[in-house]
């Protein structure tokens, strides 16, 4: 196995604060180093995710947070992936771990969001996806979200009652969360009376932007036993696939799908095979899991989620969601963090705060939100431009 240790988890609360993403990861390095019980000179290497929107310091976060952490030799890594520019910047320190080049890095993304919707990069780009389906379609993400609700509607006969259910779900979880930006429970109805954004879906049946933070602090497992640490969270796999052509359904930022008259689709889509290459890697499968960390951008892509990792058959999501297996207390929970449906997204840190979770869980130290007996987890996203991201994580 090429286990890497987890030493420290660290985040930022997340919402809407106003500040300088600098703030929000530092916060969250220093926690996490605190929470490994190092200091920041015993860091080798610093792998920090980017962000687009925080000018050129977003650009090479890497040394943006090594300078203000306080310049000490250590060498940097900046990693763009979209949403799943977090689980790149842990495959980054994992393999720095893995060939000798450090032996305790530190991972670090944050971001400073704006308010609304997410826009593309300014400028004319005739020749970016993403700023084509903004500027010819006016596609904004919650479009897309509601394409794929659609979609779930009328192949497998889902309902905006069960999309519903899932942010009731995820609400519970993260008013027991106090990192999480929305910590209220919310009822069925009233994401029902919530507005129409993008029809099926409400405002309640999608996720916010926000400010946020989150840090680990990764090590070998030989660095991990001889301070301190001889049976540490431990990171076994880092799924960052792309997709495979023919693809047969919309994926952001594209407009079309692949023709397919001359090669038949892969027997799996793209997110079922972020999880499925996690799972060859790691030795395991779904039927091993405690818990789940999905990207849960609207309740219905959660649903989507729960088949993609093998927890159900193609259409039986919401069937596994009615049964309370996904929920807290339930046989296998999904998001106990309370997901971006209590976050939001401060894109850079998400997949970090997914490993945060499992970290966590995994040590018996989530409180209220706890699995009892949690020993694996696994995350799972999806960045524009075909960038997988799931990890698999043990005790």
């Amino acid at each position: 196995m090429n286990d890497i240790a987890v030493l420290g988890a660290g985040m930022h609360p997340w919402g809407k604060w106003g500040r300088s993403f600098v703030g929000y990861g530092t916060h969250a390095a220093r926690a996490a180093l605190a929470d490994a019980g190092l200091e920041w000179r015993d860091v080798g290497s610093v792998v920090g995710a980017n962000t687009m929107r925080c000018g050129y310091p977003g650009y090479v976060s890497g040394a943006t947070f090594a300078q203000a952490l306080g310049w000490q030799g250590a060498r940097v890594t900046s990693v763009y992936a979209a949403c799943a520019s977090g689980a790149q910047a842990v495959n980054t320190a994992r393999s720095q771990i893995l060939a000798g080049l450090a032996d305790v890095v530190l991972v670090v993304g944050a971001d400073s969001a704006p308010k609304g919707f997410f826009a593309p990069a300014g400028g004319e780009r005739p020749d970016d996806p993403d700023w084509l389906r903004f500027r010819v379609l006016g596609a904004t993400n919650p479009a897309y979200f509601a394409l794929y609700a659609r979609r779930r509607m009328a192949l497998y006969g889902d309902t905006p009652e069960d999309f519903a259910q899932v942010k009731v779900k995820n609400a519970a979880a993260g008013a027991l969360n106090p990192l999480a930006r929305y910590r209220t429970p919310v009822s069925a109805a009233e994401v029902a009376a919530s507005a129409v954004v993008a029809d099926p879906l409400r405002l309640l049946d999608i996720c916010a932007t926000s400010d946020g933070g989150a840090a680990l602090v990764l090590s070998s497992m030989e660095f991990a036993r001889r301070h301190g640490h001889p049976d540490p969270v431990r990171i076994r796999a880092v799924s960052t696939v792309t997709p495979t052509y023919p693809k047969a359904v919309l994926d952001l930022p594209d407009i079309a799908t692949d023709s397919a008259v001359a090669v038949s689709p892969a027997a799996h889509s793209f997110r079922a095979s972020i999880a499925r290459a996690a799972y060859e890697e790691a030795g395991i499968g779904p039927e091993d899991l405690s818990l789940a960390e999905v990207y849960d951008l609207s309740t219905a892509l959660e649903l989507e989620w729960y088949e993609d990792i093998g927890l159900c058959g193609a259409g039986e999501g919401a069937k596994l969601l009615r049964d309370g297996v996904t929920a807290l207390g339930g046989r296998l929970p999904v998001n106990t963090s309370g997901g971006l449906a209590s976050f939001g997204e401060a894109v850079p840190a998400q997949a970090i705060a997914q490993v945060c979770e499992l970290t966590w869980q995994l040590r018996g130290t989530a409180g209220a939100r706890q699995v009892p007996g949690a020993r694996t987890g696994i995350t799972a996203n999806q960045g524009l431009f075909g960038h997988g991201s799931a990890v698999v994580a043990v005790r």
